[in-house]
């Protein structure tokens, strides 16, 4: 049975995706199909290529957080085991969203099969949050500082706006850095006790966490048309912020919430060019990987099945 604050976060993505979409649809009513179809051709061989590797970073980076939460946690794993757990919780996850169907779901059936206690799975759960959270502060605090006129595009401010905001976010990465060197009291989540990880457990967390986001905003990059590209890093703010912002939406997928922000933050590019680059970014990101994801769940499942039949058929 749902609870309640899982259908009023439902309500809340539904919401957003009708909102999104209806101010989408008044920035792109004149696009045809046929321009967007010429879009994606443009893309080009070596484009695409690259996107696709970026796909793969991205995954591999997500695979780490769970590596590096085994680690912290002590616990030793086969690598295969992990990449697979990981890759399928995530590709459901930024899928279906979490309100409806949590990727800890995922997690916990899997970890259980190999002993984990469901105590160990919340630690290892919450852990990977932190890793991913981790790398928004980064990598949004770097951008924020290294390119300060990018705030500029969403709201009227100073740079120097721009550099403090970005300052706060690396500060708050110094503050948890600092609490694993003195390894200060743990945090208090609810029930759970999380303990300042091992200073190499955090340099860890501290690349893990932006490469996944560096490779991820890298596919929508290398899809748009390098005559038109604002650059790199105005990708990488970009992407940062409307993936925050879909996370905060609750919107399956980010639907409509991610072509939104990134046709109003990126006026200088074609918006037919916007659009092909964030399809080949849910072609890559979310949807294979979803699709691949559910043959995963469904070859486990049937294994566990099996399993429990020739355990009964034993008795």
């Amino acid at each position: 049975m749902m609870k309640r604050s899982d259908v009023a976060w439902t309500l809340i993505g539904v919401l957003a995706v009708l909102l999104s979409g209806y101010l989408l649809y008044h920035e792109v009513r004149n696009i045809s199909l046929g321009e967007l179809t010429d879009s994606l051709q443009a893309i080009g061989a070596r484009r695409w290529l690259l996107a696709a590797l970026s796909t793969l970073g991205a995954y591999v980076a997500l695979a780490w957080y769970d590596r590096i939460a085994m680690a912290h946690l002590g616990k030793k794993m086969s690598w295969w085991f992990i990449a697979l757990c990981s890759f399928t919780t995530y590709a459901l996850a930024h899928n279906i969203g979490a309100s409806v169907f949590s990727g800890a779901l995922v997690r916990y059936r899997a970890y259980r099969s190999r002993g984990l206690t469901p105590q160990e799975i919340g630690i290892l759960i919450v852990f990977c949050s932190l890793t991913f959270a981790l790398g928004t502060l980064l990598a949004g605090g770097a951008v924020l500082i290294l390119k300060p006129q990018l705030l500029h595009r969403a709201v009227d401010s100073d740079s120097w706006v721009s550099i403090a905001v970005g300052s706060t976010l690396l500060m708050l990465v110094a503050l948890y850095a600092f609490g694993a060197w003195r390894q200060l009291p743990p945090w208090r989540l609810g029930k759970w006790h999380i303990e300042y990880p091992r200073l190499p457990i955090v340099g860890r967390q501290l690349l893990a966490g932006p490469l996944e986001l560096l490779c991820a905003a890298a596919i929508i990059y290398f899809a748009l048309p390098p005559e038109h590209s604002p650059g790199y890093l105005t990708v990488l703010g970009v992407f940062l912020a409307s993936f925050t912002l879909a996370l905060l939406s609750h919107a399956p997928g980010g639907l409509g919430v991610l072509e939104l922000t990134f046709v109003a933050v990126l006026p200088e590019i074609p918006t037919v060019d916007v659009l092909a680059a964030l399809i080949v970014f849910r072609g890559f990101y979310l949807l294979l990987p979803f699709a691949l994801a559910m043959i995963v769940v469904l070859i486990f499942e049937y294994g566990q099945w099996r399993a429990k039949r020739s355990t009964a058929s034993e008795h």
